[in-house]
């Protein structure tokens, strides 16, 4: 997968907290990514973790003073911004909230935001004690901060390092590297409703067996995640599977292909979805007579008959809704994609079916995509399957926009 922030530059802003150890893995992260890091820190934050570290994870001076010599004119608060793709304050103190809000400039970091240009977003993570972030005080700022246009990253509930658990908590390296992506994708979703099925279903035989398919989710999931950087809110519907949930998705886990189903339609009776993406590899039959008990195998007796039911269609169920979704199908096919992918299309009657031969990619990193609809096909190369999900999401926008 190629790396997602090439050629962005960050001014990567610390403040004081405990939460300052977490940057150096941000850090670490941002640079992996492609991005060319530039930390300055306050001195709270130099209390914390040295300039050595920082330096040392962004392979860059790290600028603290704001009469710092290094600069060839003496105003770093102004070289350091000019050439910035965006900056991004983590962790973000109380206080430092309070000169964002208020336009306060007394060291260099809160001076170098408030002489960014205004085409340079500013993004926060705010860490502080449950207390402190629920103050009435905090919250204003919080508002205030919002309305500027400052987008913020969090905070999370959990433990404290001050032994109190609830919101302040600052998010995971991980969520933050997530976060900052996103900021950089064209919102070609924003507002919209996305629904999408993801994974295997697991059918039973008995209390331990069962039948099930080779799907590991993965491009469902990595769908999910596409669309919620394009702006999108989506709910995310997964049979079994050991993916961790992408983050800023809803999602809800079923077992059986009746149970996605009764889940898919519940959600579309709640709340109005813009687009229905079918990506489950859904079982198209459930055994009718599972035993309610471990079938045992013994020499003296029959092997168990399994009799079969069929499942509801989940994708033909939805697409023939009054006020149905736009609907995307995928076919897992084993062999001849190009012609029984069109005629799935059409036998379902949606406007967009995705196929790919199954066995090449359940499991794997990797896949090829033929888009079907009313005009033909066409193929999408062989790439990692977020990059795949990503040209995916801007074929959807694009046709429902």
């Amino acid at each position: 997968m190629n790396m997602r922030l090439t050629g962005k530059k960050i001014v990567l802003g610390m403040t004081g907290g405990i939460a300052c150890y977490k940057i150096a893995e941000l850090t670490r992260s941002l640079v992996k990514e492609g991005a060319n890091v530039q930390v300055v820190m306050t001195s709270g934050a130099t209390q914390f973790i040295t300039a050595v570290t920082m330096q040392a994870l962004s392979g860059k001076p790290v600028y603290t003073d704001q009469w710092d010599a290094r600069i060839a004119n003496n105003m770093p608060h102004i070289d350091l911004t000019r050439d910035a793709d965006a900056i991004i304050i983590a962790p973000c103190s109380t206080d430092f909230m309070f000169k964002l809000a208020h336009g306060a400039c007394d060291d260099l970091l809160s001076t170098l935001c408030i002489a960014r240009p205004s085409s340079v977003p500013l993004m926060i993570a705010p860490a502080m004690n449950v207390e402190m972030w629920q103050n009435p005080a905090t919250q204003r700022n919080v508002k205030q901060l919002i309305s500027d246009g400052v987008a913020v990253f969090g905070p999370a509930s959990g433990d404290q390092a001050c032994g109190e658990t609830g919101l302040g908590r600052m998010l995971e390296p991980e969520q933050l590297l997530t976060e900052t992506i996103a900021a950089f994708q064209p919102k070609s979703l924003k507002g919209r409703h996305l629904l999408i099925t993801a994974g295997p279903t697991f059918e039973p035989i008995d209390p331990v067996r069962g039948i099930t398919n080779l799907s590991s989710g993965k491009m469902g999931y990595a769908i999910a995640k596409a669309a919620w950087e394009a702006g999108a809110n989506v709910t995310l519907v997964s049979g079994p599977t050991s993916l961790p949930t992408p983050y800023g998705v809803q999602r809800i886990s079923v077992q059986t292909a009746q149970q996605m189903h009764d889940a898919v339609m519940k959600q579309l009776a709640q709340e109005r979805q813009d687009v229905f993406v079918a990506v489950a590899a859904v079982a198209d039959w459930r055994v009718a007579n599972a035993s309610e008990q471990k079938l045992k195998k013994n020499k003296d007796t029959d092997t168990p008959q399994l009799q079969f039911a069929q499942n509801p269609d989940i994708l033909a169920s939805v697409a023939a809704m009054p006020d149905a979704p736009y609907c995307v199908g995928f076919a897992a096919e084993s062999e001849n994609l190009l012609q029984y992918g069109a005629a799935k299309r059409v036998k379902k009657n949606i406007p967009l079916l995705v196929g790919n031969i199954g066995h090449h990619t359940f499991g794997h990193d990797e896949n090829e995509l033929v888009l079907f609809d009313a005009q033909g096909h066409r193929a999408l190369p062989r790439a990692d399957k977020q990059t795949l999900a990503l040209q995916l999401v801007t074929e959807i926008a694009r046709r429902i926009n």
